[in-house]
């Protein structure tokens, strides 16, 4: 005898073994296992595991940051120079960066600079340079703080969790993937200044693959987050809108595209600069 599920009840099971404690525990004990979070965050509870990439040409300075980065639950990692940043975050998705200015290969204003252009993230300078003139140009190359050393690293972590909060607030309504701007609040798309209007469902599609780019969704991830735990259709309704966001911009020069990962699922992903993903 056959049992035939429906497919919104393969979403709930879906959504439940997501949000059961057995997964919870699952996640976390590897996390333990594979050193990325530090064992006290299993009992008390743990904010969004956040990236910080730290690039300083000094490595007592990135060991230090590090100590203190992981005892508060974030990631890290490192890069002594802007060329070896910029490689890493290309591999890497972070959500802040703290730089030094004097570096070699690439300084901490050219690096900011490009991070500002191709990356939506907060950036903090931690520098030895504490002229005005320095950091008049700092800011114009787009850092959001300013830290001179010799530095308290508390203060860093304040001064992180400060700009983390605000780069929050500010951009929960947007979301820039380099010359594309996704606008939650009035449903609107720009690209290089041209808007595109979309239907409802890509335009949330699209969100929601633009909220994480890299990252992989499973189909069924795409129904719950984009139609619903409720959802009665066939999951290749989702194939259907891709293919569909992708002819809208297969006339822009769009710094992204949407792959299939086969067997799996989709992702966004970011294009590098040269048009390269």
């Amino acid at each position: 005898m056959f049992i035939t599920v429906k497919f919104s009840e393969k979403l709930r099971l879906h959504h439940w073994l997501r949000s059961s404690l057995i997964y919870t525990i699952i996640k976390w004990f590897n996390l333990l296992i594979d050193g990325e979070v530090d064992a006290k965050y299993l009992l008390v509870g743990v904010k969004n595991l956040i990236t910080v990439i730290v690039v300083d040409d000094d490595a007592h300075i990135r060991e230090l940051l590090r100590l203190y980065l992981q005892k508060e639950g974030y990631q890290m990692v490192e890069a002594e120079d802007g060329e070896e940043a910029l490689s890493i975050m290309e591999q890497t998705d972070v959500q802040a960066a703290i730089v030094d200015i004097m570096m070699p290969k690439l300084d901490g204003f050219d690096l900011c600079k490009h991070m500002r252009t191709f990356y939506n993230i907060p950036i903090l300078m931690l520098t030895a340079k504490g002229e005005l003139a320095d950091k008049e140009k700092a800011y114009r190359a787009g850092t959001d703080d300013y830290i001179v050393k010799p530095f308290e690293p508390k203060e860093v972590l304040f001064r992180l969790k400060a700009l983390l909060r605000r780069f929050q607030m500010i951009h929960d309504d947007k979301i820039q993937i380099g010359t594309m701007c996704i606008n939650r609040k009035n449903y609107e798309v720009q690209v290089d200044g041209k808007t595109i209007i979309l239907p409802l469902k890509e335009f949330e599609l699209l969100a929601q693959l633009a909220s994480y780019p890299n990252q992989i969704f499973t189909r069924e991830q795409l129904i719950e987050h984009v139609w619903g735990l409720g959802y009665e259709g066939n999951d290749r309704t989702v194939d259907v809108h891709i293919k569909r966001l992708r002819k809208r911009f297969s006339h822009c020069q769009s710094d992204f595209t949407i792959q299939t990962v086969r067997g799996v699922g989709y992702k966004l992903e970011t294009l590098k600069a040269g048009g390269q993903s």
